[in-house]
């Protein structure tokens, strides 16, 4: 098993090497299209599968990037949609279920990225819904990063 998880690693945009041998990359979407300006977009995951509900054992991976869908207020076949996704109507549930499931299959001693932009959710919402505390994040931008340490007992 590989020691890092993307659990919606979308187009793998913010990594530096996009098949990183580290990671495993999940989506539940697969997509290879071409953007309104014509520049061609894919969306290629290692496992196709849901934040949601992930067939990992309890305490598989080191680190779990978690880069969910942000977007509330998009039409479902915008490119914003296509690029990014698209939040369910049951957004808090969806989103909490999500970051339970990240935190069940990252190890102690792990770490969870967490990367909102709070273009339509503010991301003090979005940390309320979740059971742990962030070790760190920043407040300086509309997109945050934010880090989660899963203590050791």
């Amino acid at each position: 098993m590989k020691p890092i998880l993307d659990a919606c690693c979308g187009a793998k945009m913010f990594y530096f090497n996009k098949n990183n041998p580290n990671v495993l990359f999940m989506d539940k979407r697969q997509v290879d299209t071409f953007l309104c300006d014509g520049r061609k977009f894919e969306i290629k995951p290692d496992v196709i599968g849901d934040f949601t509900n992930m067939a990992f054992t309890d305490e598989s991976f080191n680190l779990v990037v978690f880069d969910p869908p942000h977007l509330h207020k998009v039409g479902d076949n915008s490119w914003l949609a296509i690029k990014y996704g698209k939040l369910s109507e049951n957004w808090c549930a969806e989103l909490k279920r999500g970051f339970d499931e990240c935190w069940r299959v990252l190890k102690k001693g792990g770490t969870l990225l967490f990367k909102w932009n709070e273009t339509d959710i503010p991301v003090k919402e979005i940390i309320n819904l979740f059971s742990e505390e962030p070790l760190l994040y920043n407040k300086r931008d509309k997109t945050h990063w934010i880090v989660y340490f899963k203590e050791q007992d």
